[in-house]
């Protein structure tokens, strides 16, 4: 890492003039008054009933916000803005990864959801049922979700990439009554079947049973590849294409359950957590207007998540959509065709906000910066970091090399549960430090705190805690409370505090730093060192372009750390023992000798799920010569041959 790299990146006086926040206003504003602030921040939706209380807090940790007040979602996102006068603004820049692509406006995408709409209440569904999606990323996904929300159906939208045994415990939790899929997805330029994967979950007997409340599957044709047809599949093009686009929303409470998404948990059972309407959809369209500085009409935003995930579900459907966004989706993969696609999709459409997790960053990093230096990204003005905490060599080259050495990024720290982004600096406002997150979101309360609830002073890692409620909290774990209460209220009863489950630190000005999950956290003889800490030390190594670290048990030091490094494009491994000599000297000069691995392997990639996160489980079993546990969400299961030769 450069000496001589800013410890500290102001907002240039350009991007502060025009920033949609004004200093420190925003924050004044909800210190002063923040549940006066939260009902401001409600107001810039549409309400058919307005709110009485702002929030009931009366059963907590069951909140209730804006309590009265009655909305339709789907209208929120749609309707309004054509009724605005800009149905002829493109709400979905859609680019297929064969090549293929569709651009859809706000009057089109209307019509979409109300012909969805009819269909799903013409085959008798009403409020409160669920529906389970299981797409790719195309329009259809994004108008199916949007089409439950006009109805008050609460959806459970389950990755495409997870499996039939992972598709069906959702659907029986949920009760799902319909299915809406794909006939395939593109994966690297191959068909991959979705709908086999439907017929395998809705099919297999669990406990002596098929998944009985599935009535409906409904099939977008996408691949043309060979399907297997069964009594309850119909064809989207055939009933929802031949349905009226014509369709009157109904305004639903403001607690009426928006979506289930099911997030894994220590036992093993996925936890449907469930989130709101009117809470959920306040807190998404707040941050996305403020934290990425958009402007309607003029930015071209892209957030490169799936929908299967939350943020999917926040930044790419309903934050963005709710401000009359135009977007970038995209269905395919980073490196497909070839290693440019990202930086073509970004110059053909002008994209100006650009948000992308850590490990992309890196993995760009690792391709080598001529790839984006072949394209013209001068459009780009606001980045975004989101999943995991980003190391400071990564943000550097992320602001350098993507966006042009000016752009502000916004790293944002949050959760499938808290439902939008809690903790992140304010593009024109925060003067960011590179891996920091800086501090919560104008309206937010958090604290970082020891076992017992004493607040840790500067410098010191302790627990993040949410001290206050907020709009878009999560209401529960679906059919489930008392686990609800157990997995995120009970550390903290007494406190009422809720626990995140990670790790944090205050430094010496008061910048928040995440230090990833609290079994992330390494106990060294009895020194607490973040796993993300020593990647981050690693990855500022110049020869490293991605790390994943352990803590493997170790029998002098209670736990020893286990380093996995990807080496950059052209360096010299000739004397690989040297090199990681070299590495494990900067690890102790960086972080301090007791953060020193035990280990380092050099490996030529690194085990993920289709998500893009790196499977540290897996690791650890590695690291402590066990037998590996479950692959199968990996994306290449023979990654470990490789790790495994490497260490021999």
């Amino acid at each position: 890492m450069s000496t001589d790299a800013p410890a500290v990146y102001p907002p240039s006086a350009e991007f502060a003039a025009q920033a949609n926040t004004r200093g420190r206003e925003l924050y004044n504003r909800a210190d002063a008054d923040r549940l006066g602030f939260w009902a401001e921040q409600a107001r810039r939706l549409s309400w058919d009933t307005d709110f009485g209380d702002v929030l009931d807090w009366s059963d907590a940790p069951f909140a209730k916000w804006f309590v009265g007040g009655k909305l339709n979602v789907a209208y929120n996102c749609v309707d309004r803005h054509v009724e605005a006068g800009n149905g002829d603004r493109i709400a979905i820049h859609w680019v297929g990864e064969p090549g293929d692509s569709r651009d859809i406006t706000y009057a089109q995408l209307k019509d979409e959801v109300s012909r969805a709409a009819n269909y799903l209440a013409e085959i008798g569904l009403k409020p409160g049922d669920r529906v389970a999606i299981y797409m790719p990323m195309v329009p259809e996904a994004l108008v199916a979700m949007l089409a439950c929300a006009r109805l008050g159906l609460t959806h459970s939208v389950v990755f495409g990439g997870f499996s039939a045994a992972a598709l069906r415990s959702r659907i029986d939790d949920a009760q799902a009554r319909v299915v809406i899929t794909t006939d395939g997805q593109f994966r690297r330029g191959k068909p991959v079947p979705l709908k086999a994967n439907v017929d395998e979950a809705v099919d297999a007997l669990v406990d002596g049973k098929a998944a009985e409340s599935v009535e409906k599957v409904i099939v977008v044709r996408r691949c043309s590849n060979d399907i297997d047809w069964h009594d309850r599949d119909v064809w989207w093009h055939d009933t929802v294409g031949a349905a009226s686009p014509e369709h009157t929303p109904e305004a639903f409470d403001s607690e009426h359950p928006l979506f289930l998404l099911y997030t894994s948990g220590t036992t093993g059972k996925p936890k449907g957590i469930v989130h709101s309407s009117g809470g959920y959809l306040t807190q998404a369209s707040y941050t996305h207007h403020y934290l990425f500085d958009h402007k309607a009409g003029t930015d071209v935003y892209w957030c490169t998540a799936d929908i299967g995930w939350v943020t999917g579900h926040t930044y790419i459907v309903y934050g963005p959509l709710s401000n009359g966004a135009t977007q970038v989706v995209y269905e395919g993969t980073p490196n497909s065709p070839t290693e440019h696609r990202h930086f073509e999709v970004i110059e053909k459409y002008g994209v100006s906000i650009y948000y992308i997790a850590p490990t992309l960053v890196r993995t760009f990093m690792k391709w080598g910066r001529e790839i984006p230096d072949a394209h013209d990204l001068s459009s780009i003005r606001v980045l975004g970091s989101v999943g995991e905490p980003i190391n400071p060599e990564a943000w550097r080259w992320y602001r350098d090399v993507i966006g042009g050495g000016t752009a502000p990024i916004v790293d944002t720290w949050w959760q499938t549960e808290t439902g939008a982004a809690m903790v992140a600096p304010l593009p024109g406002t925060t003067a960011c430090k590179p891996g920091s997150a800086m501090e919560p979101v104008p309206g937010i309360s958090a604290n970082i705190v020891d076992d017992d609830g004493n607040p840790e002073p500067r410098g010191e890692q302790g627990l993040l805690v949410l001290d206050q409620p907020w709009p878009a909290m999560l209401r529960g774990i679906w059919g489930d409370d008392e686990r609800f209460r157990e997995t995120y209220w009970s550390r903290y009863e007494k406190q009422g505090w809720y626990f995140a489950g990670d790790g944090a630190r205050y430094d010496d000005d008061g910048a928040l730093w995440v230090l990833g999950r609290v079994d992330d956290v390494m106990n060294i003889s009895g020194h607490r060192i973040s796993t993300a800490e020593v990647e981050s030390a690693l990855v500022g190594h110049s020869g490293v372009a991605e790390a994943a670290v352990v803590g493997a048990s170790d029998a002098t030091t209670g736990q020893a750390i286990a380093a996995f490094v990807i080496l950059r494009e052209g360096v010299d491994a000739s004397d690989p023992e040297a090199l990681i000599a070299e590495m494990k000297a900067h690890v102790s000069k960086d972080i301090s000798p007791i953060a020193r691995p035990r280990e380092i392997i050099i490996v030529p990639e690194l085990p993920k799920t289709r998500s893009g996160k790196i499977m540290r489980r897996l690791l650890r079993d590695v690291a402590e010569g066990r037998e590996l546990g479950d692959t199968s969400t990996l994306v290449d299961p023979s990654v470990f041959e490789n790790i495994r030769k490497q260490r021999a």
